[in-house]
C-alpha cells in the first residue's frame, strides 16, 4: 500500500472535457479526507501555458503549472482526459494535437503510471504508449482508434482497462471509476470503498463491466435501433431471444448482431441483460417486492438467474444492493 506523497498532473488543453478534468480531483480529494495519509495526494492542473483553458461546455479553467514547470518536481500520475470535435454528418473525432503528444510523452518518461480518460486514449496510443496493450476509450470512437492504431488492441466493452502502468478508461462518467481504481491501487479496497460511498457510487463497478451501464441513456443512431430498444422495454418480462428481436425489425438474427455492435457496442444479449438489471435495480430501491417477484417481472424467471447477473454486472447481489440502496423505510 502507497501512502508516501503523489503528486497527481491532469493534462489541460482547450476543448478538453470538462468532466474528465473535475472529475478526478474531486475523488482524490475524498480520498485524502478518508485517509488519515491527509497529504496523500496533490492534484495539479498542467497546461502549456498559464492562460485559461476553454473547455468543450464552455467552463473557463485556470491551469495550476505549465508543463515545464514541472520539470524539477516528481510525477507519480499522469491522466490524459479528451476533447472531440463534432462534424457536419454528426460524427465524432478525437481532437489530437502533435505538440500536446510530444508533451504527454515527455510527461509518461518521468512518471510511475499514466492513465487516459474517455478519448484521451486517443492521444496516449498517438504517443505509443498502447503499443502491444489492450486499451477502452470513449464506444463512440473505439473503431477508429484500432483503425489508426492497430497495434493497440482495442477493446470498447470494459470501463478501465490495466496494462502495466497504464491504464485506460471508458466513457466520460468512467473518470470516476478509474479514479477509484487507482486509489484501490494505492492505498486500498477499504480507503476506495469509502470513497465511493461519499460519491454516492456503487463500488465496485468491476474493470470488466461494459460501459453502457444504463440502458436508457445509451445512444442510438438509427431509428430502428431506437424502436428495438423501446420493443425490449415493452416486454422486459418476457424471454426475449435474438430470434424475436429480429423477426420484430424483419431481418436476420446477423443482422441484428451486427446493428447491436455497430450502433451500441454490445450484443443483443447483453443488452437485454442488462436493461433487465436496470429495472431489477430499481425495484430494489424503491418496493418492497420479494427477489422472487422482481425476478419473475423483469424477466430472469428464476432467482437464480438475477444473483448470476447481478453478480456479473456489478459485483454484487441483489440482496445487498437492497441493503445499501433502498429507499423506502423498512
Amino acid at each position: 500500500m502507497r501512502t508516501a506523497h503523489q503528486l497527481i498532473v491532469i493534462v489541460l488543453f482547450d476543448q478538453v472535457d470538462l468532466l474528465d478534468v473535475t472529475g478526478p480531483p474531486e475523488v482524490f480529494h475524498l480520498a485524502r479526507r478518508e485517509t488519515e495519509e491527509a497529504a496523500a495526494y496533490e492534484v495539479v492542473l498542467a497546461a502549456e501555458t498559464m492562460d485559461p483553458v476553454v473547455t468543450a461546455a464552455g467552463v473557463r479553467v485556470l491551469p495550476d503549472v505549465t508543463f515545464d514547470g514541472l520539470a524539477a518536481r516528481g510525477i507519480d500520475t499522469v491522466i490524459v482526459p479528451g476533447a472531440v470535435e463534432v462534424d457536419g454528418d454528426h460524427r465524432v473525432h478525437p481532437l489530437v494535437d502533435p505538440a500536446l503528444v510530444r508533451r504527454v510523452r515527455e510527461l509518461a518518461d518521468r512518471t510511475r503510471r499514466v492513465a487516459s480518460v474517455c478519448v484521451g486514449a486517443h492521444i496516449l496510443a498517438a504517443a505509443g504508449l498502447l503499443d502491444g496493450k489492450r486499451a477502452t476509450t470513449h464506444w463512440s470512437t473505439a473503431r477508429q482508434l484500432a483503425a489508426d492504431h492497430p497495434a493497440v488492441a482495442v477493446d470498447a466493452d470494459p470501463i478501465f482497462i490495466r496494462q502495466g502502468n497504464v491504464w485506460t478508461g471508458a466513457g466520460i462518467s468512467a473518470c470516476l471509476d478509474l479514479s477509484l481504481a487507482l486509489i484501490a491501487d494505492d492505498l486500498g479496497e477499504a480507503v476506495a470503498l469509502r470513497v465511493a460511498r461519499q460519491l454516492v457510487m456503487y463500488l465496485k463497478r468491476p474493470s470488466g463491466q461494459s460501459q453502457f451501464s444504463v440502458p436508457l441513456e445509451q445512444v442510438s443512431t438509427t431509428r430502428r435501433i431506437e424502436d428495438l430498444r423501446h420493443y425490449v422495454l415493452r416486454h422486459i418480462a418476457e424471454p426475449l431471444t435474438v430470434a424475436q428481436l429480429a423477426e420484430h425489425a424483419h431481418i436476420s438474427d446477423r443482422q441484428l448482431t451486427r446493428i447491436f455492435k455497430n450502433e451500441l457496442g454490445t450484443t443483443p444479449h447483453a443488452y437485454i441483460e442488462s436493461v433487465r438489471v436496470e429495472h431489477a435495480r430499481n425495484q430494489l430501491e424503491s418496493t418492497d417486492a420479494t427477489l422472487e417477484r422482481i425476478a419473475a417481472a423483469c424477466g430472469f424467471g428464476t432467482l437464480d438467474t438475477l444473483v448470476r447477473a447481478f453478480r456479473r454486472r456489478l459485483d454484487t447481489t441483489p440482496t445487498e444492493y437492497r441493503r445499501r440502496f433502498r429507499t423506502t423505510p423498512d
